[in-house]
């Protein structure tokens, strides 16, 4: 039997070719924007745009039921939409600190949390969140609100996988590194304001780089898709996909540095005891 498939964020990127490679496989395809008039024309019998803003509670109740109504079910929830907020984390506004979380963190919980009792009923389903490599490994300028978005997206999805278990329902974490999509651009990039002179020197070279890297990332947002659509299928599915070769290195260097860490103070650490 055909499948439904609910992805935030279709209108572009990673979103937008899952959706359209899902529909080519026979999938029921519930693609979602916050204006699905940009997917309107990738179309099909079992495809259909619905409007979405993960930041609007009411939207995404509205957005569930009517993908309920059309298709009957929620097999696969993917998490996908998201924004970069980049700067050093002190000139960054609290408002941008706000929307940030409220795209990639608070989003997917909105999301999930309507889609859930779908699942429950069907006693099946599978909730994918696109994290990112900075979900493993934040360590660099710039990346303070993105990367704690994306942690705390990995400490949800962790903890969320442990309490619907029971229920038939699986979890992936994905965590892509570098894709050639639109998250760069200045539609889906925003810089923080410069208001501190201690970090001018270093300012605008990072501004600089991260605005040359779109269109130069390595990694292939169609391939991306289509390990997407391997992971749906997948019994059991992972519980975390690493995406790409560069993700892959960031995944181990973090794991070298935690055992690092673990063995500079092993007698400090294991001595904490009550004696």
């Amino acid at each position: 039997m055909a499948r439904t498939i609910l992805i935030t964020g279709a209108s572009s990127g990673i979103g937008r070719l899952t959706a359209e490679l899902a529909a080519k496989r026979g999938w029921r395809v519930a693609a979602t924007a916050r204006d699905p008039r940009a997917i309107a024309e990738a179309n099909g019998p079992d495809f259909e745009a619905f409007a979405l803003d993960v930041t609007s509670e009411e939207s995404i109740a509205a957005a569930v039921a009517a993908v309920v109504a059309r298709f009957g079910s929620i097999d696969v929830l993917v998490n996908n939409a998201a924004s970069f907020f980049a700067g050093f984390f002190e000139e960054l506004t609290p408002e941008q600190m706000d929307r940030q979380l409220a795209t990639s963190l608070l989003g997917p919980m909105n999301v999930t949390r309507v889609v859930l009792p779908v699942m429950r009923r069907q006693r099946a389903g599978h909730v994918i969140s696109i994290s990112s490599s900075a979900g493993l490994a934040a360590g660099a300028d710039f990346m303070s609100a993105y990367g704690a978005s994306k942690f705390g997206l990995e400490g949800w999805m962790e903890s969320l996988q442990v309490e619907i278990a029971p229920f038939g329902i699986a979890t992936t974490i994905v965590n892509p590194g570098f894709f050639r999509t639109e998250l760069l651009t200045e539609q889906s990039t925003s810089f923080a304001e410069p208001s501190i002179a201690d970090y001018d020197e270093r300012r605008g070279p990072l501004v600089e780089y991260w605005k040359s890297q779109n269109g130069r990332q390595s990694g292939d947002p169609s391939k991306l898709a289509r390990a997407l659509i391997t992971i749906a299928r997948q019994e059991p599915p992972p519980r975390r996909f690493i995406a790409g070769a560069d993700a892959v290195a960031t995944a181990e260097q973090k794991v070298a540095d935690l055992k690092a860490q673990i063995e500079a103070n092993r007698g400090l650490s294991t001595s904490l005891a009550f004696d």
